[in-house]
């Protein structure tokens, strides 16, 4: 990977790739650097939601005529890279990157708290994107929705309970699944070979989300 100091240019492609969603690693192909490269000049000069390309060159300029040294790599992880760590395990997984940026965000955030209008503001995204994103998260359970009377809007909340509801509503989710590939071996009758898999597999299925709610209800108590 081609050494040397980051340029406007590269810097204003980083912000460029931020604004569009890309990870890390899309990034640094694209500007020709390594991924660590990019992950460090994002967390020093704001993080993925703050980075401003001129003011990251200019603060960049200064710490050269002074000779200060870089933070060090071992003592303090930037903010920036334990988002997109997160974001990539979450897309990973399935989740929409859009949604996973806003849930992350709010997972990050100090009190778990963001109004619509402060995570199009901080993501550099359009309110149509968030709604989606949020709207897919409280339908799942890893975000609440509350009603802020006195700004008359809705707020986004992520507590540790969240992580209990998001469990709960995807064993509901797979139970209804796994009755649902039993009412139909039942339907096709015992002798079928096709009935005989979808009974196995409810059955399975069955078994595996009893014992993920009963984990989860033995330790709900963790997270209070």
């Amino acid at each position: 990977m081609p050494g040397g100091r980051l340029t406007q240019r590269d810097r204003e492609r980083i912000a460029a790739g931020l604004a569009a969603g890309l990870s890390y690693a899309e990034i640094a192909r694209r500007v020709d650097r390594s991924t660590s490269t990019i992950s460090r000049e994002v967390g020093r000069n704001g993080g993925p939601g703050g980075y401003r390309p001129q003011e990251a060159h200019h603060a960049t300029v200064q710490r050269a005529r002074r000779g200060a040294p870089a933070p060090p790599r071992e003592v303090e992880r930037p903010v920036g890279a334990v988002e997109s760590e997160i974001i990539e395990l979450a897309v990973g997984s399935g989740m929409p990157r859009m949604t996973a940026r806003v849930h992350v965000d709010l997972l990050l955030s100090e009190d778990g708290r963001r109004t619509a209008a402060e995570l199009t503001r901080r993501l550099k995204v359009s309110p149509a994107s968030v709604s989606v994103a949020v709207n897919s998260l409280v339908q799942h359970g890893y975000v609440r929705r509350e009603r802020d009377p006195q700004r008359r809007r809705d707020v986004y909340v992520v507590d540790d309970e969240a992580w209990y509801h998001s469990i709960a509503i995807s064993a509901r989710q797979t139970l209804a699944s796994a009755r649902s590939a039993r009412a139909a071996a039942e339907t096709l009758g015992p002798d079928s070979p096709v009935a005989q898999r979808l009974a196995r597999a409810g059955t399975f299925l069955e078994r595996v989300v009893e014992d993920m709610q009963q984990s989860a209800d033995r330790w709900r108590s963790l997270l209070t």
